[in-house]
Order: structure tokens, then sequence, then C-alpha cells
């Protein structure tokens, strides 16, 4: 609804003033223009990126109606998950992990946080480092800076694609000035034509510098600037089990290790303290 919303106001503001002015819209109907910007910056942008970018165009538009992933109930699913685990561990030992890390989708743990589950990534991470602790990792300061070391790695991938989009914004106003170019060198051979001729001629070509302009700094920048804030709102869902797990590892109580994990969200989607008990103390018993 917000990016609906956005995208109206622009088209609106911009159209609905100009027609306000008194001029007439069918003058900016130029679609080579607009086959020449947009197919150009189309074809650099797959000259520019790689494979693994261009595969998730597909994806970008959903990512940006849908915007962050993770909201308020979900992180207290992410909390209640960790503090099932970490009370298991700290009444059985870690070796009590080892079962539900290695079989997840059989796991009861697991099962009781569907939202969880049903995220791919987000297992895979938690499984990979609860097992490393199962296996007996115990050098806590090791361990977060293999997590850094995977965070950052996702976050450059993530970054790929909004710097893709980023430099679509960048280099469609100059695109906007080649076909400017190549409508006044078309004007030029028609120089002997009469001067309402020539003048929608010059409109036609003042089209393009528009329409370059207008698509980056309506749509494209913005579009890059979205992907960024849904990119690291949601990345927080990752840094929130990398708190609770290093503060799992540095022997605090399970309710002191999801409190750590608390601390790392947005404050927009952080529960409080109170909804967080409240929803651990309804919570299964690990078995």
């Amino acid at each position: 609804m917000r990016l609906i919303v956005g995208i109206l106001l622009v088209l609106v503001s911009v159209f609905g003033g100009y027609a306000a002015m008194g001029a007439h819209l069918e003058v900016l109907w130029q679609p080579f223009e607009g086959v020449i910007i947009l197919g150009a910056a189309m074809g650099a942008f797959v000259i520019a990126n790689p494979p693994a970018v261009l595969k998730s165009i597909g994806s970008l538009f959903g990512t940006l109606f849908r915007g962050p992933r993770y909201d308020k109930t979900a992180y207290l699913e992410l909390l209640g998950l960790q503090y099932t685990l970490f009370k298991l561990a700290k009444s059985k030992g870690n070796l009590a992990l080892e079962a539900h890390v290695e079989n997840p989708s059989d796991s009861t743990i697991f099962s009781q946080f569907p939202k969880f589950s049903g995220d791919h990534h987000a297992v895979e991470f938690m499984c990979d480092y609860l097992r490393m602790i199962t296996l007996g990792t115990e050098n806590a300061h090791e361990l977060e800076a293999l997590m850094d070391e995977e965070l950052e790695t996702h976050h450059q991938e993530r970054e790929r694609i909004v710097g893709a989009v980023q430099a679509l914004a960048d280099g469609t106003p100059a695109l906007g000035i080649v076909a400017a170019v190549l409508g006044v060198i078309k004007t030029m051979g028609s120089i002997d034509q009469p001067p309402e001729v020539l003048g929608h001629l010059i409109g036609g070509a003042l089209v393009g510098t528009f329409l370059g302009v207008f698509v980056a700094y309506g749509f494209f920048a913005p579009m890059a600037q979205s992907l960024r804030n849904i990119y690291e709102a949601e990345s927080k869902y990752y840094l929130s089990m990398k708190a609770g797990l290093l503060a799992h590892m540095a022997g605090y109580a399970p309710a002191v290790s999801i409190e750590f994990a608390r601390k790392a969200l947005m404050s927009d989607v952080r529960p409080t303290f109170i909804e967080v008990e409240q929803s651990t103390a309804a919570l299964q018993p690990a078995g």
C-alpha cells in the first residue's frame, strides 16, 4: 500500500501539476524516447551486473510491495524459540540440542514456531551455530567473528542489488540526454519545416531529458533507498539471533540471553519486556 501511494503521489503531482498549468499531456507521449532511455538503461543494467543479481530482479518488486518480512509477531516467535532452546541447554546441557539441530524439520521445538521454521535461511543460521556449540566451540570471540563474516557476506550480496538499482537511477538522466540529443539531430534534419512543426519536434526532444530525470528520481532512486531500508530492517532478525547465541555462550540465563537478543531489534518492531515475558511463559516446555 505504501509503495502504491508513493507511486500515485509522484504521478499525480508531476502530470497533474503539468496539466493544471494549461499544458497538453499528449505532448509528453513520445514512446520512442522511452524506448531509447529505458531500453538502454536495461541493457546497461545487464552489462553491469552478474547473473546472481539479474536473477534477483524477478523478486525485487515483490520485496518492495511486501516491505520487511519480519514484524513484532515474528520477533516474539524468534525470541520464544531462543528461550526454549537455551532453557533446554541450561537444564540438560548443550548436547540436548543436537537432535533438534540436526533435524529441525522433525524437531518438537522448531515445530512450535512455524514462521521461523518456514524461513530456510534463518533455520540454517541458527542450526549451524548451535551445532558448533554442541560440538564444543567455547571461544565466543571466534564464533562472533565467524557470525560477523557470514552476516557481512549476506549484507554484501544484498547491497549489490541496492547498488544495481542505484546505478540505474544515476545513469538514467544521462540516457535522457542521449535521447534528447537524438531528438535534436532529428529536428535539425527538418530545419526547413514551419515553426509549428519544429516546435513539436523540439518539444519531443526535450521529453527525453524530462523522462530520464523523472524515472531516475521519481522511481529508481526511491526504489533503491526503499530496498536498502527493507534489507537493513531484515538484517536485525539475524543480529538478534547472534546476540542471543553469544549471551547463551557467555553463560547467561535464558531470560537474560533473549533480553540481549531483544535489544538488538529496531524500536518500531521490538516487543516490550512484558510482552516477551508473557509470550515465553505460555510456551510448552522443551523436551
